[in-house]
């Protein structure tokens, strides 16, 4: 029983300092991010980050990694139904809910965090961490190409650009521009019907599929539900 209870607290720690660099990544920039501050910030020693990543570097590149798991796990448990169009919309909903969640992480997937000199140099690195996420749009995407829902195109292509969308109305709630209450019935929604209806699909299937943005839970302020 001790053993176990020494790994969860070990879990528990690493957890932490995961957080309390990407809230100093994310809130103050990389000159705040040091051993010191990060193992303050997570209140325990700065022996615990040697501990747990080995190198504040190696710390930087788990809470890129962490990110991205996250936004993997909720995307995943979006699951898989008969309207490749409405899984498409789930995904939708899992990522702004995810990025509502983590905010912190979020900024520092995409560098609107500076990471300063801990930034990735390999490009490939970042298409590696989000090749799980969006190898499920191109899925979900492929099916409503086959099922005639969409024109022929790239799915490639057509998810970029459901990517490039979401993630900017994301960026917008996140940074105050866009109010969380009303924004996705009055800009989230519409966009997805301008979108889908301009890859080609029937308006009103269109409008059935993104009925699952379910959103009334979406608007409810923070604390809520």
């Amino acid at each position: 029983m001790e053993g176990m209870a020494e790994i969860g607290d070990s879990s528990h720690m690493r957890q932490k300092l995961l957080d309390s660099a990407a809230r100093l990544l994310a809130e103050e920039g990389p000159a705040a991010l040091t051993t010191r501050r990060v193992a303050a910030e997570a209140g325990t020693s700065t022996m615990a980050v040697y501990t747990h990543f080995g190198s504040l570097p190696a710390l930087v590149e788990a809470v890129v990694e962490e990110a991205f798991a996250r936004l993997a796990e909720a995307m995943d448990r979006v699951g898989r139904t008969n309207d490749p169009v409405a899984d498409i919309a789930g995904f939708t909903r899992a990522y702004l809910a995810n990025a509502r969640s983590n905010g912190n992480l979020y900024a520092i997937m995409f560098g609107t965090a500076s990471l300063g000199s801990y930034r990735r140099r390999d490009p490939d690195d970042l298409r590696i961490g989000r090749a799980e996420t969006f190898s499920l749009v191109v899925e979900a995407v492929q099916r409503a190409l086959d099922e005639g829902r969409f024109r022929p195109a790239s799915a490639v292509r057509v998810a970029t650009q459901w990517w490039s969308a979401i993630h900017g109305y994301t960026m917008l709630e996140l940074g105050g521009y866009i109010s969380r209450t009303g924004g996705v019935t009055k800009v989230l929604s519409p966009l997805l019907e301008n979108l889908f209806v301009g890859l080609g699909d029937d308006s009103i299937a269109a409008l059935k599929s993104i009925a699952t943005l379910e959103v009334d839970a979406l608007e409810q302020p923070p604390g809520e539900g």
